[in-house]
């Protein structure tokens, strides 16, 4: 069963948006889905009455909404986060990269769906870190199902990679030690 992808923004949004979110979705188990209902992309996140938020709700990306009463659970994606109108440079460089945002936003706002109506046993203080894993986590599998000859070309060099990147943030902590101390 695939989500409904419902699109309500004025802003133009490219092509290959409802399938970038199914993608997304399709990458997370199935059960990690029970009871969401929709995705809507807006223009931007318009505070609600009947919640208290932040003042600087519409600068966010994404806001999930949880199940209230009879309506189910659903996320709202805010365009305009994504595709901001300043210099040409900034909206060509938010048009290349906006499948991966996109994919990352729904993943954050699939990890919240999860943690907050699924699983158990996860105390408040913990939630965004166990977010923050989940989108990871996820987010490296979808990109390996979306990657073509190059995910395939450098998967033998990632270990190395990695060990590489390790050391050097080693070193660099104790470069930022030593100055400090």
């Amino acid at each position: 069963m695939a989500i409904k992808v419902e699109n309500q923004a004025s802003v133009k949004v490219p092509k290959n948006a409802e399938e970038a979110i199914q993608s997304a979705l399709d990458a997370v188990p199935r059960e990690h889905l029970r009871g969401l209902s929709k995705v809507v992309l807006v223009d931007r996140i318009i505070p609600e009455r009947r919640v208290a938020m932040p003042a600087n709700i519409s600068e966010l990306p994404g806001l999930y909404h949880p199940k209230q009463g009879p309506s189910q659970p659903w996320f709202e994606i805010a365009v305009s986060a994504l595709l901001p109108a300043d210099s040409f440079f900034k909206r060509l460089a938010a048009r290349l990269n906006f499948k991966p945002n996109l994919v990352y936003l729904v993943l954050s706002l699939q990890a919240q769906h999860y943690y907050l109506t699924l699983s158990h046993g996860i105390k408040k203080n913990q939630y965004e870190g166990a977010v923050r894993s989940y989108v990871e986590q996820y987010h490296n599998a979808w990109r390996e199902k979306q990657g073509g000859w190059r995910v395939k070309l450098f998967k033998p060099l990632r270990p190395f990679l990695e060990k590489w990147t390790k050391s050097l943030r080693k070193k660099y902590q104790a470069e930022q030690k030593r100055k400090s101390a």
